[in-house]
């Protein structure tokens, strides 16, 4: 859900064979993010989430419209009151053409939940029984009513793997002769450079994909990416930086969508730290920041200023919402009633372009208000580890949701007892936390959309964090390739591209 997961899990350096060259027919993905591995359970960085949106299908899936669509399970009935999910599976078969039962699903859900090696097992957090009820259908007890539940079957871990095979190759069923239940197969994998993928003939959905396979290329250089895109050598390039999005749109073999994305970037209090500790100086600090000159400089006008704590692409995202908006005077009236003594703050930072402007501009804001800070650069490693140990005043970052519900987004940015600190800001009100679950689990509609309501308003109040700006994602397409774009929640939709001959 955030920028920690390009951290995890790296894997040893292996080459992957499933049959030859790569065809010249393949779309051509050129993308910053590595694939570090090819378990789904096993990592979370967004490289391999793109990878595993194509090598494995889920029990659900996410149709062009963004609703929720059947995948696996071709038809499912949750019981009166949201603790029984019952799924009937459709007549699918893995890449070696072996069936995909009910063990399989049942055994790759629980894979995710419990082995110690899960690099993200929140989805499944809420599962308490899975059972292969017989030869089509899965029964889910949930350890409550839990509405977000079934938008988690869709999130990028729970691609269904061969249980026969995992079982009985352990790690290496993942590094040779992959079995895959997704609309592709693995070509050749050479870890820091590509991954090349050819269409799975056994693939449940009859008609896909519609193209011979792709190529996933990782370019870390923005510029060589563009250039590449530019000059025909990519079919699709990931993150054009803002800067240069106007001469990528202007190019007429290019189309540039700026496609909606579950992203936000905010700038991170510490409240264990002083002067942030302090409601007033927090407010003062988010009264301060011109978010809108912000979005202007950093993004070219390409991001939509922030309002809440929560990204705009989620349901119940209120676009009403006023609390904390860009005011000097009150946030100098507010710094005087926090009492701040003066004391020097630090900004940390990674050291990315990104990364540093933002740093520079909360400093230049901050500034008109007396606040003094500094700026700390230091590896993504270091500061990983110091965010994790509140050992940071302020710093600026992203994070992004994995589905479009907020479930996931609330627990993993404003709430205090859900595991990690309210996103390491140590911020922490029992009454957000009661309100998270009471969100997860009402099941009316409108009753949900107010309980998140307040949560924003809450939240956004007391500065939990400061929302900065929501961007688009900023990804290039070759005019001659139709049907590839981004879905919000960081994965290709891929299957359906096509090249227009």
């Amino acid at each position: 859900m955030s920028p920690w997961k390009n951290l995890l899990l790296a894997t040893a350096a292996v080459t992957l064979l499933w049959g030859g060259p790569a065809a010249a027919e393949k779309i051509r993905i050129g993308s910053p993010y590595q694939t570090t591995t090819l378990d789904p359970m096993r990592s979370a960085n967004a490289g391999s989430i793109e990878t595993f949106g194509q090598l494995y299908s889920r029990l659900l899936r996410i149709d062009e419209t963004g609703a929720l669509a059947p995948a696996i399970a071709e038809s499912w009935v949750v019981s009166e009151d949201g603790t029984v999910i019952t799924l009937t599976l459709r007549d699918a078969k893995f890449s070696n053409g072996e069936p995909i039962t009910p063990d399989d699903v049942v055994f790759s859900l629980l894979r995710v939940r419990d082995t110690p090696e899960s690099a993200y097992p929140a989805p499944m957090q809420m599962l308490d029984t899975a059972e292969a009820v017989d030869a089509k259908t899965v029964k889910l007890t949930l350890k409550h009513t839990f509405a977000p539940f079934l938008g988690n079957l869709e999130v990028f871990n729970v691609g269904i793997v061969s249980k026969k095979d995992v079982e009985a190759r352990g790690d290496q069923a993942f590094v040779e002769n992959v079995v895959t239940s997704g609309p592709y197969m693995v070509e050749k994998w050479v870890p820091n450079d590509r991954l090349i993928i050819a269409p799975n003939p056994n693939y449940w959905r009859e008609g896909f994909p519609k193209n011979d396979g792709a190529e996933l290329i990782e370019i870390a250089g923005a510029n060589t990416r563009v250039s590449m895109m530019l000059s025909g050598e990519l079919d699709a390039a990931r993150e054009i930086p803002w800067s240069q999005v106007a001469e990528v749109k202007a190019n007429e073999n290019i189309e540039m969508p700026l496609e909606p994305s579950t992203v936000i970037f905010v700038a991170l209090l510490n409240h264990a730290h002083p002067p942030f500790d302090n409601l007033k100086a927090r407010q003062a600090a988010a009264m301060a920041l011109d978010t809108a000159a912000m979005a202007q400089a950093v993004t070219f006008g390409n991001a939509t200023p922030a309002n809440s704590t929560l990204p705009n692409a989620l349901k119940f995202y209120d676009p009403t919402l006023k609390v904390n908006g860009f005011d000097l005077a009150a946030a100098q009236a507010a710094m005087a009633e926090a009492g701040y003594d003066g004391r020097e703050i630090t900004i940390l930072i990674t050291d990315e372009p990104e990364r540093e402007q933002q740093a520079v501009l909360m400093q230049a804001l901050w500034s008109q208000i007396g606040i003094k800070s500094k700026i700390e650069k230091t590896d993504a490693g270091t500061f990983w580890t110091r965010l994790t140990e509140g050992d940071y005043d302020a710093t600026p970052t992203w994070w992004y949701n994995e589905t479009t519900d907020p479930d996931l987004a609330v627990r993993w940015a404003v709430c205090g007892s859900c595991g990690n600190k309210a996103y390491y800001t140590s911020y922490n009100n029992a009454e957000v936390d009661a309100l998270v679950e009471a969100g997860a689990s009402e099941l009316d509609e409108t009753k949900r959309a107010q309980i998140y309501a307040d949560i924003q308003r809450i939240t956004t109040t007391e500065v939990a964090d400061i929302p900065l700006y929501y961007p688009p994602f900023a990804n290039a397409y070759s005019k001659g390739i139709t049907g590839l774009r981004m879905t919000p929640a960081l994965q290709w939709t891929l299957e359906g591209a096509e090249r227009v001959k």
